[in-house]
């Protein structure tokens, strides 16, 4: 039963894997924020259908806490999407796949600075160790190449927390089914993202894609929104449902590694102190996570509660990433 249990977050890491490089192959003909905001608009109307057909009309209602929920779209979705898709104009594929992998490490940041919640200074240990991780990654062992973290590094900085902040909000919403939590933020930030999108075209910071510019990146978008944002996160709910968030946040690591994989087939070469890096990274993301299951972290009924809502791709990492939602 477990065994058929582990496809489902399988199916979810896998997915997100292959969606770096999906999305990085668009962003030559659609500019990051418009191509953001048409894979939110499609991904929501099906998320709105899906909660219709599973809720109703009623799992349509803010119950009080639209202001919430507006903050946690727009920081989360809107936030993390959009500047993860402009990192991708300035840093590798593979190397936005492993800043992605630190969001659990990051959520325990989040969570000692909101609620005082001291993490283990293993775990404090281990997030610098990941860092290194991707400090090589990205500068492939050399002191010159600092400068590739840049602007690209620094989104992803900010995405990571964003998303953290966001896993952490989802904690308040344990009463609430994950698609309904999903759903509803996602509305917001899809919202947030079209104003900003329009705004930008307007001002000319961006130019709206032709149909023609559509057209070309449709398979790509049809694979980020029904893959990616619906089929995905329906797997990985389920997974943390069967298996527990503990056991399926470990699939999480296997994110990057598919990133590499895809970029590795499609002939990228990665250098010996990349793989280094990657590895080093890895290690330390699957030691956290050990670490986060083994005796004097949460109890189980209190992991399963947190791990209730569950959202959208690339996000939900961790034993407490995923938990404290």
């Amino acid at each position: 039963m477990r065994s058929r249990a582990a496809a489902f977050p399988l199916l979810a890491a896998l997915s997100w894997g292959v969606m770096f490089p999906v999305l990085a192959s668009a962003l030559d003909r659609v500019d990051p924020l418009n191509l953001t905001t048409a894979r939110y608009l499609l991904a929501s109307v099906a998320l709105v259908a899906l909660l219709l057909l599973r809720e109703g009309r009623a799992g349509l209602r803010p119950a009080g806490r639209g202001v919430e929920l507006a903050v946690l779209g727009v920081v989360g979705f809107a936030g993390f999407n959009l500047l993860t898709n402009l990192a991708l104009e300035h840093a590798a594929p593979q190397q936005v796949a492993l800043f992605v992998a630190t969001t659990p490490l990051v959520t325990q940041l989040v969570r000692w600075a909101w609620d005082g919640v001291r993490p283990r200074p293993a775990l404090l240990a281990l997030s610098l160790v990941a860092l290194l991780g991707v400090g090589l990654v990205i500068t492939r062992g050399s002191l010159a190449g600092l400068g590739q973290f840049g602007l690209g590094g620094l989104m992803m900085i900010g995405a990571v927390v964003g998303w953290a902040i966001y896993t952490h909000g989802a904690g308040r919403f344990a009463g609430w089914s994950p698609l309904r939590y999903t759903t509803l933020t996602a509305l917001a930030g899809t919202i947030a993202m079209l104003a900003g999108s329009v705004a930008a075209d307007l001002v000319g910071v961006q130019h709206a894609p032709s149909a023609a510019d559509l057209g070309a990146v449709s398979p790509q978008l049809a694979y980020a929104v029904v893959v990616g944002a619906v089929i995905a996160v329906l797997a990985w709910n389920t997974g943390v449902q069967r298996l527990g968030a503990a056991n399926a946040a470990l699939f999480m690591n296997l994110v990057p590694v598919t990133t590499f994989a895809v970029q590795i087939a499609r002939g990228y070469r990665p250098g010996p102190v990349e793989l280094v890096g990657a590895g080093l990274t890895i290690a330390a993301l699957i030691a956290a996570n050990l670490v986060n299951r083994s005796r004097g972290g949460a109890s189980p009924r209190v992991v399963e509660q947190r791990g209730a809502a569950v959202t959208d791709p690339v996000a939900v990492v961790d034993p407490v990433a995923v938990v404290s939602r």
